[in-house]
């Protein structure tokens, strides 16, 4: 199964629970701040999203959205 995910940076909080749960490594800390001043997670390219959902399932904010092909 192949899919995506789609963050919402303005709702990240920089809690880094999504990135502890992605089996793939799919998603990465960036360097860019958000409006709140957090430094919202962001997606790694080279890797490839199962879309599991783990991560949209552990995120507190709801700033994860996961779409399956």
């Amino acid at each position: 199964m192949k899919g995506s995910i789609k963050i919402d940076k303005e709702l990240c909080k920089e809690c880094h629970l999504c990135i502890n749960v992605c089996p793939q490594g799919h998603i990465i800390p960036t360097k860019e701040y958000n409006a709140q001043g957090y430094h919202p997670v962001g997606t790694n390219n080279e890797k490839e999203c199962t879309g599991c959902a783990l991560c949209a399932t552990i995120c507190p904010d709801i700033a994860i959205e996961v779409y399956r092909e």
